[in-house]
């Protein structure tokens, strides 16, 4: 095919959307279903109507081959293990009975049966299920999910592509069940699951699908030779079939690197390739591979993760050349649109000149619409937008909004010692233990209460002016003093005071910091039915005033027990947003940090002892190249030293991480130097624990012992079953007892229930430990 008969055919396309609806309509009806208030019809068609209004959205813009199944009730990577029928044997009874409560089983466990493991997809806060597999597996094809959706829209005129998680990437998410040894290789199990992808492919086939995607953001990682073969021989096998759709294999969040001349040679008609961040490298690797004769190539130039405006004169170039590369180039975003919110054009509480700035999923496929006209018809066919697109991206370039001179002073006057605690930590820990007299395995927890619905009335009583404010902060002190006073019946021995003033642990301090910008309806799928609003970074970050240190003050005041002080950190407070693309992530880390030390100072001069800086983001932001992991690390420990080393040696500061696989960031976690560690190791069975006792870790930790995603309460018995796991990793000198999280998502009952197991599961245990001991 010529280069001009390659653009004549450019297609606009994405790889997916957001699910849950303008209104998060989609949270709604999930939750109204697990509490009975919605029928499984009613729930079906409410997913029905968002995926049809989904697809028109896209239509409209201009996007002319559209995804089907990616629509999810709770998690894509849930959705392929029932694919493939990878039913954990706990799940089975309650899949048979039922098909959608034991697809919610699965993600969220029930009273008797825990769930799947729930960690981060790759390096984006995003969770997702992972799947359980071992020697004994047997996959059966389940294509009916993926064959409905794509008659849906097929019925309804569109051309679609169905997305799967490809099968290599699907293996090498999955985790050995609890019963098998942690030594196996899901990867084993590849020729046993390509029957089952050949299944799938054959049904979409039969059902209309002309292509089909198959996502391998595994690939985009540091990968061993095996890894490879493995790869080679799946894609050499299923481009064989006779049966199958046209198959675009996808990649996104990193350059491909040694996989791309695997995946370039292998017998399968596209390749989709990031080309945006440091996945432009792709472009210099696949003009070294000859690049793709014969082949499509879906360019995903426009930023899928991010919420700025594309440049489009940039991203015509890197298309232009592209050209030359391959059979035929298409125009995409760089992943999934999941990452980003609907619709910036809502935002009405934004400076209109800043909501120029900015593009959500709505905004980012008309992005890509326009760049693929540009490159379809010449740039000369776009000059009204690419005129409009230089205007904007100058006006945020010049803004006095984006840069803060006294910020970026005091910035570079860091020193070596201002991101270092005067003594060792042996030193502070005895003056710790001398200071707060805590028990062996003290009790605490991680932050947040149920947020309650009285709490969510009184913010709304508040917007809408039925109360004023110190009606409001009344309301708030009367939560505090009752979680207070149920933490000390309970027993806890360092108590929170719940955050009942806080509407998200990184929104909350970006309202007071500047250079944060705040979205009122811009929602970001976590998991299954959380959603936040992740601020928007647009300037340079510095606390004009204290944030927390009322409420913390107010709530030790009410109790003799220690009140920790509760902080979001630098590396969360940017994993959790929406960061600047204009400047290097470390320094803006340094402003975020050097922000939060002055709170943390703050803290400890009104009286707080115990102050938790929580940094659940640090691993998930880790890069996915091991070649780029210790610039990122360098700059990530030192900005939560910057927020922490200003205190005194008797001032216990601990740090929290959840969700996440700690092996790769131990020696991370040991640099932070904090003085206590809370981790989430309940679903994975105290995992991290002994991967902290592998590495020597010096300090004190608490591994969780209940999991608060799921609403089971955990038994006393479970509790301490779990806390001797961990003794045999952590001395009981160094070991607390703790939740994997915070509570804001639980209910008053089950929290009652699970925090009294634990005190009673922590008495057992420390009775045990000091009759061993003694």
């Amino acid at each position: 095919m010529t280069t001009e008969s390659a653009a004549a055919a450019v297609q606009a396309t994405v790889y997916g959307y957001p699910r849950q609806g303008r209104n998060r309509e989609l949270k709604k009806a999930v939750e109204g279903y697990w509490k009975g208030r919605v029928t499984a019809d009613t729930l079906r068609e409410t997913a029905r109507d968002l995926r049809r209004t989904n697809w028109a959205q896209l239509a409209e813009a201009g996007i002319t081959e559209l995804p089907t199944g990616d629509f999810s009730y709770y998690d894509h990577v849930l959705d392929t293990t029932v694919m493939v029928g990878a039913i954990p044997a706990r799940h089975r009874d309650a899949v048979d009975a039922d098909a959608l409560d034991g697809y919610f089983a699965m993600a969220r466990g029930t009273q008797d049966v825990a769930p799947l493991e729930m960690t981060k997809w790759f390096d984006t806060n995003y969770h997702y299920l992972v799947p359980e597999l071992g020697p004994d597996t047997v996959f059966t094809a389940d294509p009916a999910k993926q064959v409905a959706e794509l008659k849906e829209a097929l019925a309804l005129g569109h051309t679609a592509r169905p997305v799967l998680v490809g099968p290599v990437t699907y293996l090498l998410l999955a985790k050995p069940a609890p019963a098998v040894a942690a030594d196996f290789e899901p990867l084993t199990l590849l020729d046993r699951l390509l029957p089952v992808y050949a299944r799938v492919l054959a049904e979409l086939r039969a059902t209309g699908a002309e292509w089909v995607q198959l996502d391998e953001p595994a690939l985009v990682q540091d990968r061993t030779p095996a890894e490879l073969n493995a790869a080679a021989r799946a894609y050499r096998e299923l481009g064989a079939l006779t049966e199958r759709p046209k198959l675009l294999v996808a990649s996104y969040f990193d350059r491909l690197g040694e996989a791309l001349p695997v995946l370039a040679k292998a017998p399968v008609e596209g390749l989709a390739l990031d080309f945006t961040d440091s996945a432009a490298a792709n472009l210099a690797d696949l003009a070294a591979v000859g690049g793709l004769p014969g082949k499509r190539l879906v360019a995903g130039v426009v930023n899928g993760r991010n919420i700025w405006i594309n440049d489009h004169r940039k991203s015509l170039s890197t298309l232009g050349t592209l050209l030359g590369l391959a059979d035929r180039v298409d125009v995409a975003a760089s992943c999934s649109l999941l990452h980003v919110p609907l619709d910036a054009t809502v935002e009405r509480d934004i400076d209109p000149q800043v909501r120029r700035w900015l593009a959500f999923a709505r905004q980012k496929t008309a992005e890509i619409t326009t760049l693929a006209r540009g490159l379809a018809q010449g740039a000369g066919a776009i000059t009204a937008e690419l005129a409009a697109n230089r205007a904007d991206l100058a006006s945020r370039a010049t803004s006095p909004i984006t840069r803060d001179p006294a910020v970026r002073a005091r910035t570079e006057a860091i020193t070596d010692a201002d991101g270092r605690r005067a003594q060792p930590y042996p030193e502070r820990a005895a003056a710790q233990r001398a200071h707060l007299g805590l028990p062996l395995l003290p009790t605490t927890t991680i932050g947040s209460f149920p947020q309650t619905d009285e709490l969510r009335v009184a913010r709304a009583d508040l917007r809408a002016g039925r109360i004023d404010t110190a009606g409001y902060e009344e309301r708030i002190k009367g939560e505090i003093r009752e979680v207070l006073s149920f933490q000390e019946k309970t027993g806890i021995d360092v108590l929170v005071h719940g955050e009942p003033e806080r509407n998200d642990m990184v929104q909350y301090f970006a309202e007071q910091l500047t250079g944060y910008l705040a979205t009122q309806h811009g929602w970001v799928q976590s998991y299954g039915t959380r959603y936040v609003r992740p601020p928007v970074l647009a300037g340079d970050i510095s606390r004009p005033e204290p944030m927390t240190v009322r409420w913390t003050t107010y709530a030790q005041a009410q109790t003799t027990k220690p009140v920790k002080g509760m902080l979001t950190g630098p590396v969360t407070m940017l994993a959790w947003s929406f960061v600047r693309d204009d400047q290097p992530l470390g320094q803006t880390a340094r402003q975020v940090g050097l922000a939060l030390r002055d709170e943390v100072n703050d803290l400890e001069a009104a009286g707080t002892s115990v102050i938790q800086v929580d940094e659940p983001a640090l691993r998930e932001t880790l890069p996915l190249r091991t070649a780029d992991h210790a610039d990122y690390l360098a700059w990530a420990t030192e900005s939560f030293r910057l927020t922490t080393s200003g205190v005194r040696p008797d001032t216990q500061i601990h740090t929290h991480m959840c969700y996440a696989e700690f092996g790769d960031i131990v020696q991370a976690i040991d640099d932070l130097d904090a003085d206590v560690i809370s981790l989430e190791a309940a679903r994975s069975h105290m995992q991290v624990a002994r991967e902290l006792a592998a590495h020597g870790y010096p300090r004190e930790a608490g591994p969780g012992v209940w999991d608060i995603h799921s609403p089971r309460i955990p038994s006393t018995e479970e509790a301490a079953a779990l806390l001797r796991k961990g003794l045999e990793a952590i001395p009981a000198e160094r070991l607390w007892v703790n939740p994997d999280c915070g509570l804001k998502t639980r209910g008053w009952t089950e929290t009652r229930a699970s925090l009294e197991n634990l005190v009673a599961a922590a008495r057992e245990v420390r009775t045990e430990a000091a009759g061993a001991t003694a």
